[in-house]
């Protein structure tokens, strides 16, 4: 117990050591630098953010490079690169099924700007027309909406049982708020169409 050990043992106790995690509490085993030769240490990490730069530089470029074929891919309807929202066999449906026919919602922005230069004249016949016309517009928008939803419903739970068709519906009252030649992805189907 109170003997000296050979070195043998001695090497076998410290690499026993070295093996296990430092105490916090315990000396650090190396003298503290000086402060110019920390300082010295210090500037040569700083060259680090210029290659943190490159990296940035790289990812924007990259970015920018998956944006633009996403944009060509909603130009031109390439299943390929469109973004996640408008990917697969459900929403394309949904996308076709909504160009074939003609919505109301889709009148609605030049209708407002009718609506909006009536009611600015000065004449009271006018005026009132563009508010009874405001509310006629509102209405068919709403039951045009109404109809579009349950008769996609109905086509979606007859076309694709067993495919997750959340978010479909509200995908298509959206894209009926657009005007046609604004849409994106572009329509690939003409009016009349019947799908």
């Amino acid at each position: 117990m109170f003997r000296r050990r050979s070195p043998d043992e001695q090497a076998s106790t410290t690499t026993v050591l070295e093996d296990q995690p430092r105490d916090p509490q315990a000396p650090k085993g190396r003298p503290t630098p000086k402060r110019n030769e920390a300082q010295g240490q210090r500037r040569t990490r700083a060259v680090v953010p210029t290659d943190r730069k490159a990296a940035g530089k790289q990812a924007r470029e990259a970015r920018r490079a998956e944006m633009a074929k996403q944009r060509e891919a909603l130009a031109g309807g390439d299943e390929r690169y469109l973004p996640a929202r408008d990917k697969g066999p459900v929403r394309k449906f949904v996308r076709d099924y909504v160009d074939s026919r003609y919505r109301v919602a889709e009148f609605f922005l030049p209708l407002a700007v009718v609506i909006l230069v009536l009611s600015m004249i000065q004449n009271t016949q006018l005026r009132n027309l563009s508010l009874l016309l405001w509310m006629v517009v509102i209405v068919l928008i709403l039951v045009d909406s109404v109809i579009t939803t349950i008769l996609l419903r109905k086509q979606l739970r007859t076309r694709f049982p067993d495919k997750n068709l959340r978010g479909a519906v509200a995908y298509a009252l959206m894209r009926t708020l657009q005007m046609r030649r604004l849409r994106l992805p572009k329509p690939m189907v003409k009016r009349g169409v019947k799908l």
